[in-house]
């Protein structure tokens, strides 16, 4: 593969094996070799990446490889290994005490340049929050952002991993997402782009929690996302994920991190903010509202009257001019007129008004919002919410007895990911609910034998409100096996796929209404077909009551036409209690009428969240 090789490199790979650096942490973490089923391998799947042509499992090979391309002649600078693998290079230099002058590329004066016009000076994680309604981010995501000596955080610069795609398709972008049909690869662009794209266009509040890196670690740490530049890795949704890779440069930047052994099998991102935390990484944090966000705010210091002014303005329903109508106080036309173009701007993310009309639209507000001087607040102090790590963990564990008709029983649940309706909503979305692989099971002392209760394989529910300047569709979708009450009165396991789309409004002193038309298809059981398809609908009431109190009163109704025709009526009221951010109580009683069976249980669980 190589010329014939240099006397000096053959001393140093002799050196590196004496030293066994092949072995070193460091190495294997800027290869990404992490042990599998048959030993080490990498989890860069490019060949690219790797000097070796058995680099991608062998370290020491690819040790030796890289030394010897170390001493190729120069050729394209940019492609030599002292600049394309920048990171290893300086490393193996250093632990080799290499005499530089030897070395045919000394220094790697691409990334020189680019190191002088960054002028990095910190270093952030960003976590956007949740985005429930994309497959790829409904657990949130991370990236991080190298601030530079030009002060301005929309200046810095953000490094992202991410799965490259076109699939629009969701499920089969779920499929192939959790099986590694996609690439990933690192990307850099300015900070203030991805804040277009998640606080503007997505309304995702953006958290951002600045690390205590040194400007040498920062340093390393761009220079191993430089040699990852355009090298691909498989992606895959609940572990190499946008935020388990992207652990690799921070383990890069500062030596005897291990990040990435910290983790757990699945990678939940909100999890990987909690473990920079736990290593004392974090200095101080920040939140960034989305547009979404300064709009509610402002809507809710304003009388119905006035929101709705400034909606028609910002839409072109209503001249700006009416925004300074004398008859209105001061200090209430600076808000109105702050919300329409607030407004105004959000419909512009949202490409729902083209590049012309806006800019008229948005000089005629600014000209009245102008003309009513200093007055008002200007910048308005939007309360802080609850940060996501203070909120209950990923993981839970749920012990637990009830009562159902008269037979008692014992349960447990235990639920991998992520945050259910009846949760502490601190930290989390209200209204939002995504679990995965919740599996339960029950105890019955009557018939003394253990039973499958659920497994959820998905179970995703969005009540979200709509308002003045909000208009979002509710929806959920579940599929999974539950048990289920059958003509002959006992439960059968049951395969089942159900999903539903509505309303919800948030009514003051109620909490979150909603009404939703729904359809669901189960298979198996003992009855005369073995399957049915119906529709029907459900409604709720969702309140929450304080600091962590929490309940849920809801009805359902589901016929079934085809196959097995019969009709599934449901009510219930579910109450829980948080003490804590990681335990809580929940109770519940429930009632159906099934065929013509009717059921009613009541639940009392304790769940610890870890």
């Amino acid at each position: 593969m190589f010329a014939e090789a240099d006397p000096y490199a053959e001393t140093l790979i002799e050196r590196a094996r004496g030293l066994k650096l092949s072995q070193d942490p460091y190495w294997l973490t800027l290869l990404h070799y992490k042990p599998g089923m048959t030993g080490l391998r990498s989890l860069v799947d490019d060949p690219k990446f790797f000097l070796s042509p058995a680099g991608k499992h062998d370290p020491a090979a690819e040790m030796e490889a890289t030394i010897l391309a170390l001493f190729q002649p120069p050729g394209d600078e940019t492609q030599h290994a002292a600049c394309r693998f920048i990171a290893r290079a300086a490393w193996l230099k250093e632990q080799l005490a290499v005499d530089a002058a030897r070395l045919p590329v000394p220094e790697c004066r691409r990334f020189k340049d680019i190191l002088n016009d960054v002028r990095p000076e910190s270093v952030s994680l960003i976590f956007p929050s949740a985005h429930i309604n994309s497959p790829a981010s409904m657990f949130g995501h991370t990236l991080l952002t190298v601030d530079t000596a030009h002060g301005s955080r929309l200046l810095a610069w953000a490094i992202n991993y991410t799965a490259v795609t076109t699939e629009t398709f969701g499920p089969f972008f779920a499929v192939k997402g959790l099986f590694g049909f996609y690439p990933g690869y690192f990307s850099m662009m300015p900070y203030y782009t991805k804040l277009q794209e998640y606080n503007d266009i997505e309304q995702r509040d953006i958290w951002e929690y600045r690390l205590n890196f040194t400007r040498d670690e920062i340093s390393r740490l761009l220079m191993h996302a430089y040699e990852m530049d355009q090298i691909r890795s498989d992606y895959f949704f609940f572990d190499e994920n946008c935020s388990y890779v992207l652990f690799f440069l921070l383990d890069a930047g500062r030596p005897g991190l291990h990040l990435t052994d910290e983790c757990r099998p699945w990678v939940i991102p909100l999890d990987t903010v909690r473990v920079a935390q736990v290593n004392g990484l974090v200095v101080d944090t920040a939140w960034r509202p989305s547009r979404a966000s300064r709009v509610r705010y402002l809507a809710s210091l304003l009388h119905e009257e006035e929101r709705l002014k400034a909606r028609s303005v910002a839409r072109g329903e209503t001249p700006a001019q009416r925004l300074t109508d004398p008859d209105v106080p001061l200090e209430r036309k600076t808000v109105t007129a702050d919300l329409a173009a607030e407004y105004l701007q959000y419909l512009y993310a949202k490409k729902e008004i083209p590049n012309d009309t806006f800019n008229e639209r948005f000089l005629q507000i600014l000209g009245a919002r102008s003309r009513m001087g200093a007055s008002g607040k200007g910048v308005y102090d939007i309360p802080t919410p609850h940060r996501p790590d203070e909120g209950h963990l990923s993981n839970r564990f749920s012990l637990g007895a009830g009562l159902r008709e008269n037979d008692s029983f014992v349960g447990m649940t235990l639920r991998p990911a992520y945050h259910g309706l009846m949760d502490d909503d601190r930290g989390y979305v209200e209204g939002n609910q995504i679990l995965f692989t919740e599996i339960g099971f029950r105890y019955y002392f009557e018939s003394e034998r253990p039973k499958l209760q659920n497994l959820d394989l998905i179970d995703i529910v969005s009540i979200s409100p709509r308002d003045d300047f909000f208009t979002p569709v509710s929806w959920k979708v579940r599929t999974g096996l539950r048990q289920r009450l059958g003509e002959d009165g006992t439960d059968h396991l049951l395969y089942d796929l159900s999903s539903g789309a509505g309303l919800a409004w948030k009514i003051p002193f109620a909490g979150l209404v909603y009404v939703m038309a729904e359809a669901e298809g189960n298979l198996g059981g003992r009855s005369k077909e073995r399957w049915a398809v119906g529709a029907g609908g459900s409604a709720g009431l969702l309140r929450s009551i304080g600091d962590g109190f929490k309940l849920h009163l809801s009805g359902r109704d589901i016929y079934y036409c085809f196959g097995d025709s019969h009709n599934d009526l449901e009510l219930s009221l579910q109450a829980s209690f948080a003490y804590g951010a990681n335990g809580s109580l929940s109770a519940g009683t429930t009632w159906r009428k099934v065929y013509s069976v009717r059921d009613t249980e009541g639940t009392l669980f304790w769940n610890i969240f870890f």
